[in-house]
């Protein structure tokens, strides 16, 4: 029998594996407004040896070597390590939580919107901070527990049209959960053995055509694809239809949407 935690994981491979392209064109933007704030937290500048965990199509390790930086990046799904050596992005496979590093290896380890797709976040930290020098900085980010609004049209969408829920969408074992809230996230990472522990809440506002935000979950990427890609055809579209009467309402002038999102950013020291 598999257990939670496996069960997590092979549900997570299989979400993204075949989706980088789906992923770029839709959600990735989304995903990319914390990186600068991402890498100023973590110390990242000329000369930084950085390592991304969870790149994706390489957004975060792209920025890093903007600045000059010394990186490296992994995923756990070869399509996004793909998409991300076409950015020049010197990236390679790998799952946490177990990296193909030494000990020590890094100044800075950055994970964008990545601690919250693996099933044992608590393991995949002790490993970031495994990697990291003495006094090296660690900073993530994953999605709080509220205030998504681009999340909640496309649930409200699916509830309008009486969308069923998946019996067995993977949750994190209970032992592995943890409050997603500023407290929650920075005692996660004490826990994980870093000092100087902290978390604040990016807030910000993003712009996207409504046909745009609806590809990503048409695709299947994250919770609410899983719940829409697993309806049938009848039902999709009645999900469709209710998206774009929706969406209709949060549009401005020029035919974007208006999505407020918000997220946890935590850093510390090893």
């Amino acid at each position: 029998m598999i257990d939670t935690t496996e069960a997590f994981d092979t549900a997570e491979r299989e979400m993204w594996g075949g989706r980088a392209e789906a992923y770029a064109g839709s959600f990735a933007r989304l995903c990319a407004h914390p990186v600068e704030a991402l890498l100023d937290t973590a110390g990242v500048g000329a000369g930084t040896r950085v390592l991304d965990v969870g790149t994706g199509t390489g957004t975060a390790a792209a920025a890093a070597v903007e600045r000059g930086a010394r990186v490296r990046a992994v995923d756990a799904d070869a399509g996004m390590v793909a998409a991300a050596r076409a950015r020049g992005v010197d990236a390679r496979t790998a799952v946490l939580p177990e990296l193909p590093y030494g000990d020590g290896e890094f100044d800075a380890v950055v994970g964008n919107f990545a601690l919250n797709h693996v099933g044992r976040p608590r393991a995949a930290l002790a490993e970031l901070r495994r990697v990291l020098r003495p006094g090296g900085r660690v900073a993530v980010t994953v999605w709080g527990g509220g205030g998504q609004s681009g999340m909640e049209l496309l649930g409200r969408a699916c509830e309008a049209a009486g969308a069923v829920v998946p019996p067995h969408l993977p949750r994190l074992a209970p032992e592995e959960d943890f409050p997603r809230t500023t407290d929650g996230l920075a005692e996660l990472l004490a826990g994980a053995g870093f000092t100087g522990t902290g978390c604040t809440e990016p807030v910000w506002e993003h712009r996207a055509t409504p046909e745009e935000w609806w590809t990503g979950a048409a695709a299947g990427i994250g919770t609410i694809g899983r719940i829409v890609t697993s309806q049938t055809p009848a039902t999709l579209t009645l999900v469709r239809e209710a998206y774009d009467r929706l969406a209709g309402g949060l549009t401005d002038g020029d035919g974007r949407l208006r999505l407020q999102h918000r997220a946890l950013l935590a850093s510390g020291t090893a």
